[in-house]
């Protein structure tokens, strides 16, 4: 009954985690959820406040595929002060969430037996969603060692004649670290040598810390922005997951291929949604900044206990909001034969839920998500840090 399409998908480890958490707490456990990647903040007010006024006022219908004249406006605007990078309406395209932005852009530019450059750790849909449009991922390795970033040598390694594309994800999901500007200059260089097509995911590019900064890829220089598509939304940074609006910017073929492929999928993102985004990006930022800042908070204090767990080495993110401990030392220490198997006992025994690594494709560590309050993150690592101790006494 199925294609051999959806046959070949594998599920999003996050969400299978998250749901089983729900179910548990559903039961009455109380089980502390470290596993969806999302903030815990509300939407701002004045976003909402600008997302109701809009349906009131009757702006209630279909838009343009691509998204509303002034949204796109709004993105420009803030391409140009935040990376100082110019880009025109027909080179932007509004999505229904950063995930769908990438979804089309796969569909526009891949044939059967493209190859994509898939450094790992990746998020866990970049592969399927080029599997989705035919192409074949090539996971290259981000070793440890080298805070998980794959160096100009792996990349060299793993282009061929059939290599059409790589995803860079700065700051990345799940590790939380950030390519610098040498790092992006090196790489991207040798993509304009071979031709290929630079998919920079942002999305998490206002959550930094610690006097980091995020660089794109596409400010670097005219030929490397010619050659990127940034994928970017106001999920991660403006608290608004369920509003599902990302967008993609780039190439202004691409964005119309895209703009197409959607006019026969989705049509438009939703309307309320687009006007929130316009207050989103024009109206106050103290809210966001707040939400850095606690986020900052959070990280300087769970870092520090994750590191004392025993068994547990943990590279310390630069951004985004996610902990990407190694746990394989702690795990077979406890008696597990892998790191999956410890994350399943955390669940069950210790009622903290966390994401095992293989889905990222890094088998050795768990995904933490210190998106949630700083008590209930403190209350999980401690749960943690006794269930290994409990495990290695016995």
């Amino acid at each position: 009954m199925l294609s051999n399409r959806a046959k070949s998908i594998s599920p999003s480890t996050t969400l299978e985690i998250t749901a089983k958490a729900k179910e548990m707490k559903a039961k009455g456990l109380n089980v502390i959820g470290l596993g969806a990647g999302e903030p815990d903040f509300n939407t701002p007010e004045h976003i909402i406040k600008a997302a109701y006024q809009s349906m009131i006022d009757g702006k209630t219908k279909y838009t343009a595929t691509g998204g509303l004249p002034e949204l796109k406006q709004a993105i420009i605007n803030k391409f140009k002060t935040d990376q100082g990078i110019e880009y025109a309406p027909n080179e932007i395209i509004v999505t229904n969430g950063a995930k769908h932005a990438l979804y089309t852009l796969f569909q526009a530019i891949l044939d059967e037996g493209d190859e994509v450059i898939i450094p790992s750790p990746y998020w866990v849909s970049y592969p399927e969603q080029v599997k989705l449009a035919g192409g074949t991922p090539v996971v290259v390795e981000g070793k440890e060692e080298n805070q998980f970033k794959i160096t100009l040598d792996q990349l060299k390694e793993a282009i061929s004649e059939k290599t059409k594309a790589i995803i860079i994800n700065t700051p990345s999901n799940p590790t939380g670290v950030i390519y610098t500007k040498e790092e992006l200059e090196m790489l991207g260089k040798l993509c304009l040598e071979h031709n290929i097509i630079i998919v920079s995911d942002e999305i998490y590019e206002k959550l930094v810390y610690n006097h980091h900064s995020h660089i794109s890829i596409a400010q670097i220089s005219d030929e490397l922005k010619n050659q990127t598509i940034i994928i970017n939304g106001v999920s991660k940074s403006h608290s608004m997951t369920g509003w599902r609006i990302g967008y993609a910017a780039g190439n202004a073929t691409v964005i119309k291929a895209m703009t197409d492929i959607a006019s026969h999928s989705t049509s438009n993102p939703t309307t309320a949604s687009q006007y929130g985004t316009i207050a989103a990006y024009e109206g106050d930022q103290q809210p966001i900044e707040e939400m850095r800042q606690a986020f900052e908070k959070r990280l300087s204090i769970i870092y520090d206990r994750i590191i004392q767990i025993p068994g547990f080495s943990c590279v310390k993110p630069q951004g985004a909001f996610y902990l990407f401990p190694n746990a394989k030392n702690a795990a077979l220490s406890c008696g597990y034969n892998n790191v999956d198997e410890f994350a399943k006992a955390l669940l069950e025994e210790a009622l903290v839920a966390v994401i095992p690594g293989s889905g990222f494709g890094s088998p050795d560590n768990i995904r933490l998500s210190y998106a949630t309050s700083l008590e209930l993150l403190e209350e999980a690592v401690d749960r943690i840090h006794q269930f290994v101790v409990n495990k290695m006494d016995k």
